[in-house]
């Protein structure tokens, strides 16, 4: 009887071990590295990764992101910030969504990093 309980348990045991590897850690949609120029050719609804700055506020939850190869409107909301201080002269990393608005294309940033 007891080896019979020792071999559930080894069999318990064994089945549970991948969903322990397997634990959630951070978001699971990973955006392609890009760069703003190449957003405005992805489609809406696309994960983007981009390097770059924050330059400035526009209002509300929305501002400018720049890297490199221009300029793209970004929706941060104050979550995403996390507390944390941010200028322009610090280089981040947003993970994040292509959107469209009346304004037209804009990030609708889901992590930010700062580098």
């Amino acid at each position: 009887m007891k080896r019979h309980a020792t071999l559930l348990l080894c069999c318990l045991a064994s089945l549970l071990a991948p969903v322990a590897m397997a634990q959630f850690t951070g978001p699971s949609t990973a955006g392609r590295p890009s760069t703003v120029a190449e957003t405005r050719d992805v489609r809406i609804g696309s994960y983007v990764t981009l390097t770059g700055n924050v330059i400035n506020h526009l209002r509300g939850d929305y501002f400018t992101f720049q890297d490199a190869t221009g300029e793209i409107r970004a929706e941060i909301h104050p979550s995403v910030w996390n507390g944390r201080k941010v200028g322009p002269t610090d280089k981040v990393q947003i993970l994040g969504e292509i959107e469209s608005g009346s304004g037209g294309r804009y990030v609708w940033v889901k992590t930010l990093t700062v580098q």
